[in-house]
């Protein structure tokens, strides 16, 4: 009788865990898609790097269920927990008094956030992120800054970013948008750039990535997104240019070489963190304004280097200035 009843609510558990949906690399996602998806995980970014203010800051809400195959005393942990949490994000750099603060927020237990659709609107204890008739608004600590796109949202070629062994994510973006209010209490203006991703891949568990998202002084757009395996070896890159008119193109026979490194006094891992990036009929080189950025989420597996950058080089026949964010992963994480 006892054997029975349990396999009654175990039966019952799986029935009650959510029907997830992973990324179907031939049906790509329309660029329209902001509002949270059906996902085992998602996030949203915005990143901005304000040069004139000496000013940056990274802010990421991600939303995730349990993760396929953990289980909570013996039974499934989507079964067992059936519904997401959340956890936020907060990194503000200020470059003129050489600091560089993180700050981060989860629901979990109490499951306090709020994330509803059309219109977007995430909440978590006050830091929220939502959609409004000009665009976005996001108030997460010391960031109070409206963000207005002024190119289209795009899909990055091919809809998605990683393999099959590594997990996959769909990537819609805004890359760039103007951006107005305040940063540490002082009035700012400047470029952000905004990000949606969901899907399948455990990030810091099965990929690791370096990722560029910048902006050129003729008015295009470059994202690039480097993906590699646990052990450090290299499974793809993705490279998307987006024109000022805001289309996109996917860039093929792009390299990446370190430059530089750093280390981590904490965690010994060790970042590359200048980057020569180049393909056919364009060359950029891209070093970072501050080394001291490492990022390191008691919430999450990865730590992570996360900061403004600034480049020079040749883009399809002109010399350009680049600016804008840079993301990189040293190693997988044990604390």
């Amino acid at each position: 009788m006892k054997r029975a009843l349990a396999g009654l609510l175990l039966l019952g558990l799986v029935a009650c865990a959510p029907r997830l949906q992973g990324v179907d690399p031939s049906r790509p996602p329309s660029p329209e898609q902001w509002d949270p998806q059906p996902a085992p995980i998602e996030w949203w970014y915005v990143s901005a790097y304000l040069p004139e203010q000496e000013l940056a800051f990274h802010w990421a809400f991600f939303k995730y269920y349990a993760p396929e195959g953990y289980r909570v005393l013996g039974l499934p942990a989507r079964a067992v927990f059936p519904y997401p949490f959340a956890s936020e994000h907060l990194a503000v750099t200020d470059l003129r008094a050489d600091r560089f603060d993180f700050q981060e927020r989860h629901d979990f237990p109490e499951l306090r956030a709020e994330v509803r659709a059309n219109p977007l609107y995430l909440d978590l204890d006050g830091w929220r992120f939502q959609r409004t008739p000009e665009g976005f608004r996001l108030q997460a600590g010391s960031v109070d800054v409206t963000l207005t796109p002024t190119k289209p949202s795009v899909v990055h070629p091919p809809g998605w970013s990683g393999t099959a062994e590594t997990g996959r994510m769909y990537y819609v973006s805004y890359t760039r948008a103007e951006l107005r209010g305040t940063v540490l209490g002082r009035e700012v203006r400047g470029t952000a750039w905004i990000d949606h991703q969901w899907g399948e891949q455990m990030s810091g568990v099965a990929a690791l990535w370096d990722w560029y998202g910048v902006h050129l002084s003729n008015g295009d757009d470059l994202m690039l997104y480097r993906i590699r395996d646990v052990q450090g070896n290299l499974k793809v890159l993705h490279a998307t240019r987006v024109d000022p008119l805001g289309r996109a193109t996917r860039l093929d026979g792009v390299r990446m070489e370190p430059l530089a490194y750093w280390t981590s006094p904490v965690t010994g891992l060790r970042y590359a963190v200048a980057w020569r990036v180049e393909g056919e009929g364009w060359r950029l080189e891209l070093e970072p304004l501050r080394l001291a950025q490492e990022i390191r989420p008691p919430g999450l597996p990865v730590a992570y280097w996360e900061g403004p950058v600034e480049g020079s080089g040749t883009w399809f026949g002109e010399d350009v200035r680049v600016w804008g964010m840079g993301e990189f992963v040293g190693g997988r994480y044990r604390r």
